[in-house]
């Protein structure tokens, strides 16, 4: 794919949409990361359920560190791998009070540093939380990504780095939501929506569909 497809396509994608947001629920920089570390392999409505009952009674580092992974557990069980991730924000949560004031830091080496947040996770609160230009490749993202032609690579990494590589800057802090979202309710796995897609005659994707 040219540039100048890619830039039309974000240009609609924008004007469809101009100010993206995750659908996750959040309102300071620790809810989100604690909301994006639970939601691995699992769904933002899923995550905001349980967090619509977490986050009343605890959403700072020492009060979900006081509930203790079993307290923890209660809220949290209705959400995939809840075991690990409750050990995990709970070592996140004591990790940040010992050496963070209590603070999320602004920072990809130290979020990459807390149990259970990888590069992923660190792009979104980056992104999300702090508004910088990186950019969270998921499942939905690779998949947009490729099959448009517009960013292609074999893995989440490769695609990454293409993307922050041919998309330009006005269009970087954004695009990580207008692309999550494109997939997951228009460009979806089994059978995209390609006939109700709005960028349907600038994507290059060979096998489009009707509905």
């Amino acid at each position: 794919m040219n540039n100048v497809k890619r830039v039309e396509i974000l240009e609609r994608l924008r004007a469809n949409n101009p100010k993206p947001e995750t659908e996750l629920k959040w309102s300071t920089p620790f809810e989100l990361l604690i909301s994006v570390l639970l939601s691995a392999q699992a769904t933002d409505v899923s995550v905001n359920k349980a967090t619509d009952k977490l986050y009343p009674i605890a959403n700072t580092p020492q009060a979900i560190f006081e509930l203790g992974v079993d307290g923890l557990k209660q809220y949290i069980k209705t959400i995939g791998l809840f075991n690990s991730k409750a050990e995990n924000v709970i070592k996140t949560c004591r990790i940040l009070l010992d050496q963070y004031a209590g603070e999320v830091p602004e920072s990809r080496e130290a979020l990459e540093s807390l149990p259970g947040v990888g590069r992923k996770t660190a792009n979104v609160v980056l992104n999300t939380a702090f508004g910088w230009p990186t950019i969270a490749v998921d499942t939905h993202i690779f998949r947009v990504s490729n099959r448009t032609k517009f960013a292609l690579g074999k893995n989440v990494d490769e695609v990454e780095q293409k993307l922050l590589k041919v998309v330009p800057k006005e269009f970087k802090v954004d695009v990580h939501h207008w692309l999550i979202l494109h997939g997951r309710y228009t460009c979806v796995a089994r059978k995209p929506r390609c006939g109700s897609c709005i960028i349907e005659d600038l994507c290059e994707f060979s096998d489009k569909t009707d509905l």
